[in-house]
């Protein structure tokens, strides 16, 4: 793809189906302020904890009072309990295998420090030469900071990279941070538009 040195991938919604993992992690804590659990057909609030940083989830949920409460509560949570009940995204190991060997990759996530230990038990650190998660900048998506201290670990251009995301909060981030955009299976407004990561592969290595 002409004029990109560079990948820098989203976490939930495109390396992995994290729906269950995110509403079991975030209904725990509910259930420890007394709330009722968030359930699948809540779309907004479930679409929410998918995608939001965990200081904005808790403030929506739970109110600015309670936020640094539940911060203290999350960070007593261990999350790998949760990490079986994400699905990586069907081809997406061997298609990082193959892009990695073609131009260096980034994660730039809304998560925190699970990130890390996500990489590590489906062994896909190897992948990535930088990984930038809420924990790394001021703000997180839909904000740039991230995306942009990703260019700067990949020493390239913003310019120079391809943003995979999959959200509202994705779409936003890569414009401000004047990255190009790629939407994974969704009908966002897009430069690029995939619908496996196959598909990105092949973009990469001259076959589309």
């Amino acid at each position: 793809m002409r004029g990109i040195a560079g990948i820098v991938f989203d976490c939930d919604g495109v390396l992995f189906e994290s729906r269950a993992a995110n509403l079991a992690y975030y209904n725990t804590i509910l259930e420890a302020f007394g709330l009722p659990p968030i359930t699948p057909g809540d779309c907004e609030r479930a679409h929410l904890c998918h995608t939001a940083a965990s200081p904005e989830v808790f403030r929506v949920l739970l109110g600015e009072e309670h936020v640094n409460a539940a911060l203290e509560a999350a960070r007593l949570l261990d999350y790998r309990r949760f990490i079986p009940a994400m699905q990586p995204e069907p081809g997406m190991t061997a298609a990082l295998a193959g892009l990695s060997a073609r131009l260096p990759l980034a994660v730039a996530t809304n998560r925190g420090s699970s990130m890390r230990e996500i990489l590590a038990h489906f062994e896909l650190s190897e992948y990535f030469q930088a990984v930038v998660t809420s924990r790394d900048v001021v703000r997180p998506k839909p904000h740039p900071d991230m995306l942009i201290e990703a260019a700067r670990q990949l020493a390239l251009e913003p310019a120079q990279l391809l943003f995979v995301g999959d959200s509202e909060l994705d779409q936003a981030a890569a414009a401000a941070a004047g990255i190009r955009f790629a939407a994974y299976r969704n009908d966002l407004a897009a430069e690029v538009k995939i619908d496996c990561h196959q598909q990105l592969l092949r973009l990469f290595s001259g076959e589309g």
